[in-house]
């Protein structure tokens, strides 16, 4: 196959991982990773080595626990429930479906209600919900943080190392 197309397919790759940095239900970095390792492939590795391509794995997987725990983190950092944690994860499913504002607003009104159901106090709830929301916008400034500097080490590898 002409390499003109691998390189077509690396990039899409690249541009679903940008999106998915933003919305939760594509797996954003693991998809630039896959472009960025697809880029060095083509060329058999000549212009980015094995050793780049392993950091940025490393980066990858490093992003995406952060990003998992960041949301959780949050939420126990201002001493959520249970029933909140709980809460904020079933709110982040349910935000997908009302979009862009559903994936912010779903894991803080989640957390909110399950603090309220298991503690009984708006003032509580309120923290605990403001928490978790800090927790997952911490986690997405990780991911779009690591997606840049991938794509710039990728870049410095390719073009001047």
């Amino acid at each position: 196959m002409d390499p003109n197309w691998w390189w077509v397919l690396a990039l899409l790759m690249i541009l679903v991982g940008l999106a998915g940095t933003l919305l939760p239900a594509l797996p954003g970095l693991p998809f630039i990773f896959g472009g960025l390792w697809l880029g060095a492939h083509i060329d058999q590795y000549a212009q980015v080595s094995g050793w780049v391509i392993v950091i940025l794995g490393v980066m990858t997987a490093g992003a995406m626990s952060l990003d998992f725990m960041a949301g959780v983190l949050g939420a126990k950092r201002v001493g959520a429930s249970k029933e909140a944690l709980i809460g904020s994860a079933l709110g982040a499913v349910a935000g997908l479906f009302f979009g862009l504002i559903g994936i912010f607003i779903g894991p803080f009104v989640g957390a909110f209600i399950g603090e309220y159901i298991a503690r009984g106090k708006l003032g509580e709830a309120g923290k605990v919900g403001i928490g978790t929301w800090l927790g997952i916008v911490a986690g997405a400034v990780v991911k779009i943080a690591t997606a840049v500097m991938m794509m710039v080490i990728f870049a410095f590898a390719y073009f001047v190392a």
